[in-house]
């Protein structure tokens, strides 16, 4: 079962207490938007094997969205951080890159 802890009401929670997002730090686009841009955004998303950052929400529990690190291969966490953060904090890129040494941030 994966388990990650939530940034802020700092709960360990179980992934049936959580809500998943989808894939983190996309450039989203809606409504207006070039056809390209948003068939991109829908349709063609990254599904790796391997690093993976996610957003889950602590549904039964403070209800705010989170960031993930995570392997979808092993389901080893990496760390977690609040869904405001534009990129990967350091010391979780620091984790990632301790565990995988050939891992690149894309």
């Amino acid at each position: 079962m994966l388990i990650l802890d939530c940034p802020y009401c700092g709960v360990r929670a179980e992934e049936t207490e959580l809500t998943p997002g989808g894939e983190a730090h996309l450039k989203r686009f809606g409504p207006g938007s070039d056809d390209d841009d948003f068939e991109a955004y829908m349709f063609a998303r990254k599904n790796p094997k391997g690093v993976h950052f996610e957003r889950w929400r602590h549904a039964y529990g403070c209800g705010k969205w989170f960031l993930a690190a995570r392997c979808t291969a092993t389901l080893e966490v990496f760390g977690t951080y609040p869904a405001q953060t534009a990129e990967p904090p350091a010391d979780i890129v620091d984790k990632i890159r301790a565990r995988r040494p050939d891992w690149t941030l894309t």
